[in-house]
């Protein structure tokens, strides 16, 4: 029996960017600690059996990045609030087999890899 994902880190070069970026992409809650160098944790709003996570600055060369999947309601119209906060789309919406729904990815600000799921 697989895992679940338990928690998901954005690292960035500009973490107060990074925590405005998915603050404003997804709606999410970010407390960012002052005594942990800013680091955010993140609250996504789905309740007490999601996924937690959190945003912080990078601490050395070479540490940012991540990559999970959000899932959405409509792959286009994230895509384009992605691109209009400053990310780029990366693969546009694509048909999974059977009924397993659509994905695609897009990049953040820092060229993190994101993929959202519908």
């Amino acid at each position: 029996m697989g895992r679940p994902i338990a928690f998901f880190e954005v690292i960035s070069s500009d973490h107060e960017r990074a925590q405005a970026f998915y603050r404003d992409l997804f709606d999410w809650r970010v407390a960012a600690d002052p005594e942990m160098g800013g680091y955010g944790l993140v609250d996504t709003g789905a309740g007490e059996q999601a996924v937690g996570g959190g945003i912080g600055p990078s601490m050395q060369p070479g540490d940012t990045g991540v990559k999970v999947y959000v899932q959405v309601d409509d792959l286009d119209a994230y895509l384009d609030r992605a691109e209009a906060l400053g990310g780029e789309r990366l693969v546009p919406p694509i048909d999974l087999p059977g009924d397993f729904g659509r994905f695609a990815v897009f990049a953040d600000p820092d060229g993190n890899q994101v993929g959202l799921w519908a």
